[in-house]
């Protein structure tokens, strides 16, 4: 097993969920490696947040983006390479605020990259504000008398644009998010995996989640409509159970083979990169 840990000195608060993705995500990697997979081929992609930090401490190709557009250049570099591994990190504000329209198209076409979003349900490295997915009510630095709006479900947004693999996890529990992101990264599509990641310090749910998570068991992933109902039992808000494991799961063509196969449109693959680039960005 190769020492995937970097120089830098990790700055997340004690008890952070962000150390349950990091601590699942290094030794997957190592798994991958050794089962075929070499690390030169893998590259992290992270936007803005304390989410972001994850990629200085794991020592293999990474790249920064900015705010809310993790998407497209993970896009960019899968179909500047395809051969190549890429998996992305965003937190819920990133990916279902600023980043919404990349993430929907990114299901949409189907790429083949790996989207693992850090749901603290919070805008933590700002100290508190409410994002996509904070409950009705919630008290923040920007809304001391409580939000007045309902939370989206980013799940159900997947479904509906075409995302070909959702999951939920927990920042409690390793061996099912390692599970879970083995079977992310290594289905060939878009693939979403929203992590419950807890902030200790600005939206402490642990005791909330603790009571509610239960693990699926002999669910059809393959079902689109048993998928969409079990997606809908936990709307963000509600006291129901919650739901971790695979949702759904499909095989389809990718857009990255779509794109570079000779009969498409121009047959120029560089020509098409440069378009979908522009359309992206």
């Amino acid at each position: 097993m190769k020492d995937l840990s970097t120089y830098a000195q990790n700055t997340w608060c004690p008890g952070c969920g962000n150390f349950a993705i990091l601590n699942s995500i290094k030794p997957l990697l190592n798994v991958l490696n050794e089962e075929g997979l070499p690390l030169e081929r893998v590259v992290l992609v992270s936007g803005i947040g304390c989410h972001a930090k994850i990629v200085d401490y794991i020592n293999v190709n990474s790249f920064y983006s900015i705010h809310g557009r993790v998407v497209p250049v993970a896009t960019g570099i899968k179909l500047a390479n395809p051969d190549l591994k890429v998996i992305g990190f965003a937190g819920d504000g990133d990916a279902y605020g600023e980043g919404l329209e990349h993430l929907v198209f990114a299901a949409k076409r189907n790429i083949d990259i790996t989207m693992i979003i850090h749901n603290n349900r919070v805008y933590g490295l700002t100290t508190g504000q409410f994002t996509p997915t904070s409950p009705l009510g919630f008290k923040g630095r920007s809304t001391p008398q409580g939000t007045k709006e309902l939370p989206i479900n980013p799940l159900e947004l997947m479904l509906a644009s075409g995302a070909t693999f959702i999951a939920r996890g927990y920042s409690r529990g390793l061996d099912l998010l390692k599970r879970i992101f083995r079977e992310a990264i290594m289905h060939k599509g878009f693939s979403l995996v929203d992590v419950l990641q807890v902030c200790v310090t600005f939206f402490n749910m642990y005791e909330y989640y603790n009571k509610k998570v239960y693990e699926l068991n002999g669910h059809k992933y393959q079902d689109y409509h048993e998928a969409l109902s079990k997606i809908k039992e936990w709307d963000y808000n509600s006291e129901s159970p919650i739901a971790l494991g695979i949702f759904y799961k499909k095989e389809m063509v990718t857009f990255d083979d779509r794109f570079l196969r000779p009969e498409t449109e121009t047959g120029d693959r560089e020509l098409n990169i440069k378009r979908v680039l522009t359309e992206s960005i």
